[in-house]
């Protein structure tokens, strides 16, 4: 009886061994799967029975998962806000590049002077036109990328929001079948797996926060509490904007029926790379858009002629530089939305399209056939007065819309050089936000992985401890059956 009691044990002990290794091969084979978690053999024993595996645990750490959504989400802002920044930098690069507003408007001033130092050379005054002309291309060009940048941003919202709505999709069938399989008692550890990656994907895309219930149910709500699913996934929608034209405001996020993006709210979500695409498409490259928008207007103003009659009656009309609007001027200290992207030399003084370039020094751009806007009454050669005036106008002190974050005063060429101040100030700061956000979202997934993820030098040092204990296994059922053989062999 002792020895078939042994060897029964013997051998529930090398089934029980068994399932262990295929436990830990199984590890081993999820070693590059960085959702995959530890599994580990629950092993049970007792007189008389044997040795039985009756449940496989899966490792995990709710604690340390929750701070890698967290962690996640929040890097996932920052580097959608740091990626739109890089592309808005393009747009001035440094003040010494030919790129910049204000290294372009240093220019301009330059030629200016040398026009003034030689007023009857028209040579000299078509370089003039060049510069200007070199200006407003810079502030068309930084306006059609902030244009570009907010598309791009409503266009990635739009698909965020599909890629959200398709991942609350698939979390509904896996927590369905969590709940059937602890209802049933069967492995549910691959698929609670599952539901995790699921949980990290939509980490990226928005910030959620996760509330566990009976059977292994579970809630997802945003960072600022919506719901997102509850038993069944609610809708996230979003009306993606075709032309997202300067001024134009782009369209909310709902979930649910509730703004959590898009417009302000006190249910807005706070990360995620939905968080950051709505940021930058109506904060960011809205502020910088207004910034062009004021550039474009203190130019249009600096150069704009008046009515030299004695006794004044015009208004003061666009000269050197104009607009769709023009010639009546914009208004000064506030945004026109979209002056930015239509400003332009006006043609009059255009060499290139059949203008007269000597009008910068005598006057009446705006209006050719109209004496009232000429300064050089006398049609003097040497005449400089109009030219020194635009060289002081471009250094007088302008107002300006407080709105874009800007002082609200100050000379054109020293708000075009604040701009790529807010603008390179505003970058380096996203760019150390982002570093930081990374590294912390590094050490929350190492942190996760060393806690619940598979390690290869432990899995096969259990994987060797277990054929040990397989082969010593073995050994004893041979033994004991060599043990009955020479007893039986005794009685015949």
């Amino acid at each position: 009886m002792s020895l078939t009691l042994s060897v029964d044990t013997a051998r529930s002990s090398l089934q029980a061994t068994s399932e262990q290794i295929s436990v830990v091969s199984r590890n081993i084979a999820r070693v590059n799967d960085p959702d995959a978690t530890r599994k580990k053999a629950t092993i049970v024993s007792g007189p008389g029975v044997g040795v039985s595996i009756p449940s496989i645990d899966r490792t995990s750490d709710q604690l340390l998962f929750n701070a890698y959504l967290t962690a996640n989400s929040s890097n996932q802002a920052q580097t959608s806000i740091t990626s739109a920044l890089d592309q808005l930098q393009n747009t001035v690069d440094d003040t010494d590049q030919e790129r910049s507003p204000a290294a372009l408007m240093a220019k301009l001033s330059a030629a200016l002077q040398t026009y003034s130092g030689d007023p009857q050379n028209s040579a000299v005054a078509a370089s003039v036109v060049s510069a200007a002309k070199d200006l407003s291309n810079s502030i068309n060009s930084a306006a059609a990328t902030v244009t570009q940048v907010r598309q791009q941003a409503d266009s990635d919202i739009a698909t965020s929001v599909s890629n959200i709505n398709s991942l609350l999709s698939q979390f509904q069938t896996l927590n369905n079948q969590v709940i059937k399989g602890t209802s049933s008692g069967s492995d549910i550890t691959d698929v609670l797996d599952a539901r995790d990656a699921v949980l990290k994907q939509l980490s990226t895309e928005i910030g959620i926060r996760t509330v566990p219930r009976d059977n292994g149910d579970m809630a997802i709500y945003t960072d600022s509490g919506v719901t997102l699913f509850d038993k069944v996934p609610r809708q996230v929608t979003f009306q993606q904007t075709s032309n997202l034209a300067a001024g134009a405001t782009g369209a909310a996020v709902y979930a649910d029926g509730v703004p959590i993006a898009g417009t302000p709210h006190v249910m807005e979500i706070q990360s995620g790379k939905l968080a950051g695409l709505v940021s930058v498409r109506d904060d960011i490259a809205v502020t910088y858009q207004s910034q062009l928008d004021s550039m474009a207007g203190g130019l249009i103003n600096a150069f704009a002629e008046t009515d030299q009659s004695a006794t004044p009656t015009l208004p003061a009309a666009a000269g050197l530089f104009t607009y769709s609007g023009g010639p009546a001027l914009p208004p000064t200290g506030t945004v026109t939305a979209g002056l930015a992207n239509t400003l332009k030399v006006n043609p009059n003084v255009d060499p290139s399209q059949g203008g007269d370039a000597d009008l910068i020094r005598d006057g009446g751009i705006s209006d050719p056939g109209n004496p009232a806007y000429t300064y050089n009454s006398s049609n003097s050669a040497s005449y400089t007065d109009r030219i020194q005036s635009l060289i002081t106008s471009l250094g007088d002190s302008q107002s300006y819309d407080p709105s874009t974050q800007l002082p609200s005063s100050g000379s054109l060429s020293d708000y075009a050089k604040n701009s790529v101040s807010w603008l390179e100030a505003l970058r380096q700061s996203a760019s150390a936000e982002a570093d930081y956000r990374s590294t912390v979202a590094q050490r929350a997934t190492s942190s996760l992985s060393q806690a619940t993820g598979v390690n290869l030098d432990e899995e096969m040092t259990n994987l060797l401890d277990l054929e040990r204990t397989f082969q010593a296994s073995s050994r004893l059922i041979n033994t004991v059956d060599d043990m009955l053989t020479t007893l039986l062999q005794s009685f015949s």
